[in-house]
């Protein structure tokens, strides 16, 4: 499962349609998920995109994190690298699809001026801070692409200014939870409990089919009967246990999934 993260940074579109500052910062204050992001976290993934670079891939740029719309990958990053301060990108808008133009818009506007960024963690821990705060560190990261947001976790944003007709500046840095926050553990310990309640279920059903007496069949019928005209019901077959089944393998499989996540 990949997951996200905004951070406010600087983030500048000049008029030739490219978008750069900070999609991620090493600042030592936890985001509101409890997170900071070690300097070196995305050293080697940078790494594995050039290479990738040199057969003509290229990070995404997406907005809202949407990979299901095409038309939502409203770029490319030309340029990434780590510095004192953080992740920097460099991005350009497709010129050619009009949902990229827009969101060029609304940052020129800045009424758009937040990245995130889609990762899975390879290395992460708790920490102390050297104020005695305990955050969760996380120390290497798969970047699977960067987004435009309007909400970062990160409350830190702050817009330095406006220049040219298309130009924004923005701090920005941009972060979404490690794995979730409080509500969304609440709300998979919620899911959990509803797959416990249709497993108890479908297990009532399986048995009282169990229990259910074979069926009279009653006297073998004529021959040369004519067919009753009102369809007979059908009976349950092992297709409908088999079905029972299934719906049983699928909430067990939504609570093993659950638990994992809460782990």
């Amino acid at each position: 499962m990949h997951k996200h993260k905004s951070a406010e940074i600087v983030a500048q579109m000049p008029a030739d349609g490219i978008v750069e500052g900070y999609a991620s910062t090493f600042d030592r204050t936890p985001d509101s998920y409890g997170d900071v992001i070690a300097s070196g976290a995305f050293s080697r993934t940078l790494d594995e995109w050039r290479a990738k670079g040199e057969g003509g891939l290229a990070i995404p740029l997406l907005y809202g994190h949407n990979t299901d719309d095409p038309m939502h990958n409203i770029g490319r990053v030309t340029e990434a690298y780590e510095d004192d301060r953080g992740l920097f990108v460099r991005a350009e808008f497709d010129a050619d699809n009009p949902t990229a133009q827009y969101a060029r818009k609304l940052a020129a506007e800045g009424r758009l001026y937040q990245f995130s960024f889609a990762y899975a963690i390879r290395d992460a821990g708790e920490v102390e801070l050297d104020d005695g705060t305990k955050a969760y560190e996380l120390r290497d990261l798969d970047l699977y692409e960067v987004s435009l947001v309007q909400i970062p976790a990160n409350q830190n944003a702050v817009v330095t200014g406006v220049k040219g007709d298309a130009v924004a500046v923005a701090d920005i840095h941009v972060k979404s939870g490690r794995r979730h926050s409080k509500a969304d553990a609440d709300t998979l310990r919620r899911i959990r409990e509803d797959a416990e309640r249709i497993t108890q279920a479908i297990d009532g059903l399986l048995a009282d089919e169990d229990d259910a007496p074979e069926p009279d069949d009653g006297p073998e019928p004529d021959a040369n009967a004519e067919e009753p005209q009102a369809a007979k019901e059908e009976e349950p077959t092992a297709t409908d246990a088999d079905g029972l089944e299934g719906a049983k393998s699928l909430a067990a499989a939504v609570m093993a999934a659950t638990d994992a996540i809460n782990q």
